[in-house]
């Protein structure tokens, strides 16, 4: 397909932002749009400072008989600031409260809009380091998960709470629920990560921090390594014991019932 050279700049960043961290040789791009690669390598330095400069993300080029390009995604701290205020803003509606000093989180995290801007941000925050797949609990963390691991483009896995035929072979741990101090299990399937991977749990709503411990007593079993732990809120009046670092968006600093009234401050991302 032989395209000009802004049409074949404009094919050629759709194709990068849509295949992050993927490796991808300039013949590849050579071939299929009928180009010198001497041609492919002036429009990836020009769409490299494009990127840079309007913080989409970064362009590596790997050199070798092996080599070619490899896009990060990013975000500014300052877009990044300005996305998490607003959501404060939005989570501090006194409609929000639900007994038990929950908070109402199911329309933030069905809007694409919404969970495509957190995914880059929670994304970024681990960018330099290796992850192989993305973990979660089956509850309103799917999609969140989901959106983190589109933006590093990696699988992500699913720990139920129940088990079901159709998982196949399980592993299964006891872990203690931080919501009703109850000893409960949570069951992983074992084709669902591979053995030695490097995992990045994410969750919705931090509490007691029994579940995400549950998540990584399962690593163990399977043998991998917690990259590290990131939630989309967290209620920092919930004590807990400190039993790993995580990364949140917000925090949940005051829950009055009585008086219909929620605090949201920026979470411990942007320390």
């Amino acid at each position: 397909m032989k395209l000009r050279r802004s049409e074949r700049m404009v094919v050629i960043s759709n194709y990068l932002i849509n295949n992050p961290y993927s490796l991808t040789s300039l013949n590849t791009f050579a071939e299929k749009y009928q180009a010198a690669k001497s041609s492919i390598s002036e429009d990836i330095a020009i769409i490299k400072r494009a990127f840079e400069n309007s913080n989409i993300g970064h362009i590596e080029t790997v050199t070798g008989a092996s080599g070619g390009v490899i896009f990060t995604p990013s975000i500014s701290q300052e877009e990044a600031r300005g996305i998490v205020q607003e959501l404060c803003q939005r989570l501090s509606e006194s409609d929000r409260i639900l007994p038990g000093g929950y908070i109402y989180l199911s329309d933030l995290l069905s809007t694409p809009s919404i969970l495509q801007s957190v995914g880059r941000i929670i994304a970024s925050a681990f960018a330099g380091q290796k992850v192989d797949a993305v973990m979660t609990v089956a509850t309103k963390g799917v999609p969140l998960a989901n959106a983190v691991a589109n933006v590093l483009n990696v699988p992500f896995v699913i720990v139920r709470r129940d088990l079901k035929i159709t998982e196949g072979s399980t592993v299964s741990v006891n872990y203690v629920s931080g919501s009703s101090d109850r000893i409960e299990k949570m069951f992983l399937s074992k084709r669902s990560l591979k053995p030695k991977s490097r995992v990045l749990i994410v969750d919705d709503f931090l509490k007691g921090g029994g579940t995400i411990s549950g998540m990584i007593s399962l690593l163990r079993e399977f043998e991998s390594d917690l990259v590290g732990v990131a939630v989309f809120a967290e209620n920092s009046q919930k004590e807990r014991e400190h039993l790993f670092d995580y990364k949140s968006l917000l925090t949940v600093s005051e829950i009055d019932v009585k008086n219909n009234l929620v605090k949201v401050e920026l979470g411990n991302i942007f320390q």
